[in-house]
């Protein structure tokens, strides 16, 4: 990553931006537990985070979403057995080796994938919408840098088909949290 010179008489303070970050942080973190508030009583964080990793991947082997997950195979198993009993994903055998199961979200599985995602993005929207549209503009410059300097992929627009995985880096091999 190159280093990124500060103009003269610019803050360069990395305690002020970490707590500028951690505040924001702590937003976004309200702000997606008011998203899942509204199937918290059949998804966990944990259940919620595997099927996006699911609506985003799509059919997926147990031991590539507990990879994608950084958890054991039998914990994915088991977190699987709840969603799969919630009715909000399914298993079946690879075709191209018995030995193998395939998992994917059921069609309820992928629309609370996609209620969640919306919620959060209306109150994301609502809340940059109370800024000066020179604000904005500074907002976009200031996460688009700290995006990048962290690995993140941008998101996905409002229009686009596929739900990004909400916080994890996924570069085929690996996730991490972020």
């Amino acid at each position: 990553m190159p280093e990124r010179n500060t103009p003269a008489g610019a803050l360069d303070d990395v305690d002020a931006v970490t707590r500028a970050v951690l505040t924001a942080s702590r937003l976004l973190v309200a702000v997606s537990a008011r998203s899942l508030a509204a199937v918290e009583e059949r998804v966990t964080l944990a259940q919620f985070r595997m099927l996006v990793v699911l609506a985003t991947r799509g059919t997926t082997k147990l031991v590539a979403l507990a990879e994608l997950l950084q958890v054991a195979p039998s914990t994915a198993m088991r977190m699987v057995d709840r969603l799969i009993a919630a009715g909000l994903a399914d298993r079946q055998p690879n075709p191209d080796n018995r030995r193998e199961t395939l998992l994917r979200p059921t069609e309820e599985g992928r629309r609370i994938v996609a209620d969640v995602t919306a919620g959060r993005r209306a109150e994301i929207a609502a809340i940059v919408e109370r800024l000066r549209p020179t604000e904005r503009l500074a907002l976009i410059e200031a996460l688009n840098a700290f995006n990048e300097a962290g690995g993140e992929p941008p998101a996905p627009g409002v229009d686009d088909p596929e739900p990004h995985p909400l916080g994890w880096i996924v570069d085929g091999s690996t996730a991490h949290e972020i």
